[in-house]
């Protein structure tokens, strides 16, 4: 069986293979294998047609995992995220930790720098008394900078902000 048909499906129309999906997925911009899994099985290819269309994608090169991580660390750190966010996205299209930890050295970003920066485009003017200031850590916590980064930036102390570091 190569594809469950549902009320979606016409007679007429010609059923796409898996490797066509996911070629046309990829074509619009790159995506990690388990993401192209799940997102194979919600379309209702079974389990063979899809570890095959993706053993072919990889192999073909238009599929890589590292390819994947490298272009979502450049797209967050540029959106403003911290390290623990993005390693945590990361890690749920099962990037391995050694090349999350890799990925993120080679970024070279200075975070202190990044966590200030954001600071200055969202809020603008220094922070005026201490619920402030912990209003601002919190913000960065919760963009995944460290708490060590986010005490450095805001001259709060993490804990007594309300934040439990991990």
């Amino acid at each position: 069986m190569r594809r469950r048909r549902d009320a979606h499906d016409t007679d007429d129309a010609p059923q796409r293979s898996a490797y066509d999906r996911a070629l046309g997925w990829l074509a619009r911009r790159e995506q990690s294998r388990r993401e192209l899994r799940a997102r194979l099985d919600r379309s209702g290819y079974d389990e063979d047609e899809t570890e095959a269309a993706l053993d072919r994608l990889g192999r073909a090169q238009y599929q890589s995992d590292e390819r994947f991580a490298e272009m979502l660390v450049r797209t967050r750190v540029a959106q403003g995220y911290g390290p623990r966010r993005i390693r945590a996205e990361l890690r749920t299209h099962a990037i391995p930790e050694p090349t999350i930890r890799a990925l993120l050295a080679q970024a070279e970003v200075d975070w202190a720098a990044l966590a200030q920066q954001l600071l200055r485009r969202r809020y603008g003017r220094p922070a005026g008394d201490r619920a402030e200031r912990d209003r601002r850590a919190q913000f960065l916590l919760r963009r995944g900078f460290d708490a060590a980064t986010v005490r450095t930036v805001t001259h709060v102390d993490v804990d007594d902000a309300g934040a439990a570091e991990d």
